[in-house]
Parts: structure tokens; sequence; C-alpha cells
């Protein structure tokens, strides 16, 4: 029996691709989304029939992580493969700690991909070494004990949400409208406050404590 897909992209070249790759080699596109949303919606309509969602990190009208944590709510049992663009370590960790089955980068061989999405959609995780090497480190930092109070300023708030999302801190600077040399100060503050000591860390501790 064909191995049967969601692709959720918002990239209709991307989809367009990833159908013509994968149906070529008997895999079943049964739907397609372009938005946060939709994916949700397309979902339910096809869970019954599904094998494996393909995810893009990045989506409109919730991003794709967040969706993730969504699925996982909602259907822990479906495998949602995640694909992006950008090699990030940020988003390596948190597709981790949402119980992503792997991560797989758009300009991966073809044979390799496919591979992936085979062995994700029968149920394996397709996480390579390198890559949860990448990640270890964040992984294996202990959740902060449940009667320990972080308190965050509204401002570190709202630096560690655009951090857990993969910005630097330049575009963390542009998306909030404050200087680099401010947002550079505020991280440091985050990392001492919640008791670690890089970015990708503090991203896995962000969607621990389900604050993204």
């Amino acid at each position: 029996m064909a191995i049967r897909i969601l692709i959720a992209d918002d990239h209709e070249v991307i989809r367009v691709g990833l159908r013509s790759m994968l149906q070529s080699d008997g895999i079943e596109v049964v739907a397609e989304a372009d938005s946060g949303t939709e994916t949700l919606v397309a979902v339910e309509r096809h869970a019954t029939i599904l094998d494996l969602v393909l995810l893009d990190v990045r989506l409109p009208e919730g991003d794709g992580l967040k969706i993730l944590g969504s699925l996982k709510d909602t259907h822990p049992d479906l495998p949602v493969l995640m694909i992006s663009t950008f090699d990030n370590a940020n988003y390596m960790a948190r597709s981790v700690a949402l119980g992503a089955s792997g991560y797989v980068l758009k300009d991966s061989d073809q044979t390799a991909l496919l591979e992936r999405i085979r062995k994700a959609a029968a149920g394996d995780m397709v996480w390579r070494r390198e890559e949860l090497r990448r990640v270890s480190g964040a992984l294996s930092t202990p959740r902060m004990p449940v009667d320990v109070e972080v308190t965050l300023t509204q401002r570190e708030s709202e630096v560690l949400h655009q951090l857990a999302h993969g910005l630097t801190n330049k575009q963390i600077a542009e998306v909030l409208g404050i200087s680099y040399e401010t947002v550079k100060e505020h991280v440091q503050h985050i990392l001492r406050k919640i008791g670690v000591s890089d970015r990708t860390q503090a991203a896995v501790w962000a969607v621990r404590q389900g604050l993204v």
C-alpha cells in the first residue's frame, strides 16, 4: 500500500515539486496546505488515512513548530517530519522537544529525503547523529523545577519568544523596534534567569514551559 502523506508548505512551487517527486516514487499526496490553519483542518479531515505529515517549519497563521505541538497533542501517533530551508539548531531542538520524527532540509538529496520519509511514515525516528549532537546539550538540560518561579519582564518574554522562533539578535531588534545592544543585554538576562548557557537551551526551555 502506498504511503499517504500531507504536504504543508506556503510556497506552491515547493509543494508542486515535492508532489511530483513523491508521486513518481509511489508515495500518495492525499492533501496539501499552505498555512497553519489549513494544516490543522486537513489533518482532521484525513487523519484516518494519513501516514505522515511533511510540515514546513515556517507557515503563516501559526508557524510550523506551533502546528507540530498542536498535532502531537491531538494526534500523538501521527508521524510529523519537519522540512525547512534553515539549518537552524533552535528549530531542530524545538522539533525534537515537540516530538517530530525528524528534520530535513529542502535542498536534501532526493534519495536521502525519500528514505527519511519512508522511515518516518513507518514510525521510525529519523534524526541523524550529527543533528542530535548539535542539540544534545539543550535537550539534556533539566526542566526548571515546578516550585521555582522564573520572573521575566514583559520585554524579556518578548525577546525569548522571538529567540525561540529562531530569530537572530539583529532580527529581534528589528521586530521589537529596539537596539541590537539592548537585545543582547536581554538575552544575557534571560539565560541567567532560567539557568541555561545558550540560545538553543533557552528555546527548548521555552517549549517545555509552554511559552511558545
